[in-house]
């Protein structure tokens, strides 16, 4: 079984990165078999959709992007793991810019595919972290929650997090993660 936590933050002994850290030990320490991994959207060399075309380029007809970059390979390991924990800081009520560069271009790739997005049904996790003003959680989760909707993922959890509650709540993320793991492992033995 293979999760896979997206980052997003430039700060590598955050908030942001305590909450990663956490989704990881968690889901690696939940089964035997589980390959968890954080990968960094930061530094990723991921740039921003240039809506090619009209609008759309291969991203509606063949579901992947035509600007070659970074995208690509986080893309191919979304896709292909079981699980999915995404983790931003919280920048002006919205994800950071690398997990909006990122997630514009996941969504126009797997959104477009409708109910052949292979991300359908796949459990997400969706963590804002507000380590300064601890404002914006909310909007931030929301945009989080219809970008799930719109890649028709299984929301397991949306989770917010501050600098009051970072304790609490990273101990949440892990046995978010831990559960998502036993769920995702008992319903693969049960088919």
């Amino acid at each position: 079984m293979r999760i896979v936590v997206l980052s997003a933050s430039p700060n590598t002994d955050g908030l942001t990165a305590a909450c990663a850290r956490a989704a990881v030990e968690a889901a690696a320490g939940a089964a035997a078999g589980v390959d968890a991994r954080e990968i960094r959207l930061n530094g990723a060399g991921i740039g921003l959709c240039h809506a090619c075309g009209n609008g759309w380029g291969t991203c509606q007809s063949e579901h992947r992007c035509q600007v070659e970059d970074g995208f690509q390979a986080i893309h191919r390991q979304v896709v292909e793991s079981d699980a999915l924990v995404l983790v931003t800081p919280v920048y002006w009520g919205e994800m950071s810019e690398s997990a909006k560069a990122f997630t514009d271009r996941l969504r126009r790739c797997e959104a477009s595919a409708g109910e052949a997005s292979r991300l359908k049904d796949k459990p997400i996790i969706a963590v804002a972290a507000a380590g300064g003003s601890g404002r914006g959680l909310v909007s931030c989760l929301g945009s989080m929650e219809r970008l799930i909707l719109h890649l028709k993922g299984r929301t397991a959890d949306l989770v917010s997090v501050n600098r009051w509650n970072r304790h609490e709540k990273t101990r949440a993320i892990g046995e978010s993660a831990a559960a998502m793991v036993r769920e995702t492992v008992g319903g693969a033995s049960r088919e």
